[in-house]
């Protein structure tokens, strides 16, 4: 059992100011994996301290040595990547092999992308030829707070610290309390890759203790939190005190519109993409919209490749989906696929109990759900499980209506070979993310949502312009 009961705060690894053990559970067996510290609001203030006196300095390092030492953050990466993928392969139960080509690489993904957009910031530019004396600089906002979630650990992470540094900023991030030692391995990247003592400091806690301090703290310029809607409510309120800038990336209840003409492997690719990393990522395209001249063939396949995708242990090699985080969430799961019988949908994949051969571990049955009717439980809440919703729908305004009639609006797909109907949805639907055919966004596209899904944007130069304050010069001697 890994026991790592300190805190990363100004440079070094330091001892909590009250010992208060947390089991890691290790959600492929049920048994503890590790045992962290919880921190309070003595620890996070130590942090928000150190933070704030290495900001100036920080700050005020000239761009290109902060690129720099995020470059050495990547040879870190380099160094440790398989230490990376076991730890959130144990902790929050991505299969091995998934954790090592999925999980992990998000860090190189996004820091590179980042590196590629800083690289082309203008510090200070004019406002433009009308205005030849008054110039638009930006800086950096100050020590920011950042919250990241379970689901994709290392990924938020990477949203959110590695263009924090770049603009600037110091940190003090609290990862989830779920899954804490990935993000203690990249506080010894950081460490080991030579970031001056209270740039970059990490508080393992709670939402109730560490979080909530950071989002009152009055020297905390900014929050960036990524996880439930209900949480992000409870942060904007708690921020609005201090009127510090919050941004957020919540919830998502993604509907992947099916026409007649889509591709042979569009059904297919939206079941299992909706399966991946156990349907625990808020962009899954939880609701699959069918037309109905293909409904029947859908639903027939959609039932197929739902039943043959394995299940199994985290620790084990192979193309299979691990378990769910913990026994709360796979409760809440389970109560979501008895509603969904309850309420009407049929089933015709998983269901309901432990898959066959399981009796220990919080492992769901991959479950599929045909003639979903909006407005049922299945159909509007956002489950965080793999349980897909398929709808059937006659024209295409009648698809565009259903797909936007959610309070979510993180990620919408659309499959059809109608490149003049592709775009017309891509226009039409409400979501911060389109992505259509199977084809993701380009690199350096950013992450991010309207409505109950949040605001923020996440990744190139939007992430890191998130982190930056923009000043308004006139007078510039020219």
């Amino acid at each position: 059992m890994i026991i790592r009961r300190d805190f990363y705060i100004d440079g070094r690894w330091t001892a909590p100011a009250v010992a208060h053990d947390c089991p890691v559970i290790d959600p492929s067996t049920e048994e503890p994996c590790a045992v962290i510290s919880l921190g309070g609001t003595a620890d996070t203030d130590a942090a928000v301290a150190a933070a704030k006196r290495a900001f100036p300095a920080w700050a005020a390092t000239p761009p290109a040595e902060r690129r720099a030492a995020v470059v050495r953050i990547l040879a870190q990466y380099e160094a440790r990547v398989e230490d990376l993928a076991r730890a959130m392969s144990t902790e929050m139960g991505s299969p091995i092999d998934h954790a090592r080509t999925e999980q992990a690489p998000c860090l190189p993904w996004h820091l590179t992308n980042f590196l590629t957009a800083f690289d082309h910031i203008e510090w200070v530019k004019p406002l433009g030829p009308h205005a030849p004396d008054t110039m638009i600089a930006q800086e950096p906002i100050g020590v920011v707070g950042l919250i990241t979630p379970w689901n994709w650990p290392m990924n938020q992470i990477a949203l959110k610290v590695i263009p924090a540094l770049l603009a600037g900023c110091t940190c003090v991030l609290k990862p989830s309390e779920e899954s804490p030692l990935n993000a203690m391995i990249f506080a010894e990247f950081c460490h080991d890759a030579g970031l001056p003592p209270g740039v970059f400091n990490l508080v393992n806690g709670d939402g109730a203790g560490v979080g909530a301090r950071l989002t009152t703290h009055e020297d905390v310029a900014m929050i960036s939190f990524t996880g439930s809607t209900r949480a992000g409510k409870a942060i904007t309120k708690a921020a609005a005190e201090t009127l510090k800038r919050v941004t957020l990336e919540l919830g998502g209840k993604g509907a992947n519109v099916v026409f007649a003409d889509a591709d042979a492997k569009a059904v297919e690719r939206g079941v299992r993409h909706m399966m991946d990393n156990s349907g625990q990522s808020c962009n899954a395209p939880s609701r699959m919209l069918v037309q109905r001249p293909f409904y029947d063939e859908a639903v027939k396949i959609a039932a197929e490749v739902a039943s043959s995708i394995q299940v199994g242990s985290a620790h084990e090699a192979g193309d299979h989906i691990g378990p769910v985080v913990n026994k709360r969430q796979w409760e809440q799961i389970q109560g979501y696929i008895q509603k969904g019988i309850d309420e009407g949908a049929r089933l015709v994949a998983g269901g309901p109990g432990l898959p066959e051969g399981f009796n220990r571990g919080f492992f769901v049955k991959p479950t599929v759900f045909a003639d979903v009717v909006p407005g049922m439980t299945i159909e509007k809440e956002e489950i965080f499980g793999p349980v897909l919703a398929m709808i059937p729908f006659d024209t295409e305004e009648e698809a565009l209506t259903m797909a936007n009639d959610s309070p979510y609006g993180l990620t919408h797909y659309v499959q059809t070979q109608d490149g003049a109907r592709a775009n017309r949805m891509a226009l039409g639907l409400k979501a911060g993310m389109i992505q259509m055919n199977g084809r993701s966004r380009g690199a350096g596209a950013f992450f991010g949502g309207m409505k109950l899904s949040g605001r923020a944007r996440e990744g190139g130069v939007w992430g890191i312009e998130e982190f930056l304050e923009s000043k308004a010069i006139g007078g510039w001697a020219l």
